[in-house]
């Protein structure tokens, strides 16, 4: 009789935070989708990579250097990473959903500069407010993107 009132109670308390767990997926997810970044210079696909977010590039304005090739990642600071195509490159991974609008614990990687850093992210309407910082995100540069329909 005790063991089945203890699986009773464990079932019970299942599908009371499940409910809960589902909807907090759900909200995490209005992320996900194709944004226009800042100035119109590329679009980047966020999509989930296993619990987190992650995103890539998948258009840019001017996809070619001055030589008319596609563009690559030639400010990489890992030498053995430095021809790979921006366009398809992973630039954003490891974002939580924080709650409330807000992605957290991310990195966001500038191919313009080689350079990665901290980031979290704010959904304001159809704007993604994405905070890099190095260290403390008091230290740091936001830019807006746009969803793009």
């Amino acid at each position: 009789m005790r063991r089945c009132n203890i699986a009773l109670l464990i079932v019970l308390v299942a599908f009371v935070f499940m409910p809960v767990a589902v909807f907090a997926g759900g909200q995490g997810d209005a992320i996900l989708g194709k944004w226009l970044t800042a100035g119109g210079k590329s679009v980047v696909e966020i999509f989930k990579c296993g619990n987190e977010y992650c995103g890539k590039i998948i258009w840019l304005k001017e996809p070619l250097d001055k030589d008319g090739k596609e563009k690559l990642d030639t400010k990489n600071p890992d030498e053995s990473k430095r021809n790979r195509k921006i366009v398809g490159l992973q630039i954003l991974s490891g974002f939580k959903y924080k709650g409330d609008n807000k992605w957290g614990g991310g990195r966001i990687y500038d191919p313009e500069k080689g350079k990665t850093y901290k980031c979290k992210a704010k959904l304001e309407g159809n704007n993604l407010k994405l905070r890099g910082y190095i260290g403390f995100s008091l230290i740091g540069r936001t830019t807006a993107w746009t969803r793009k329909e």
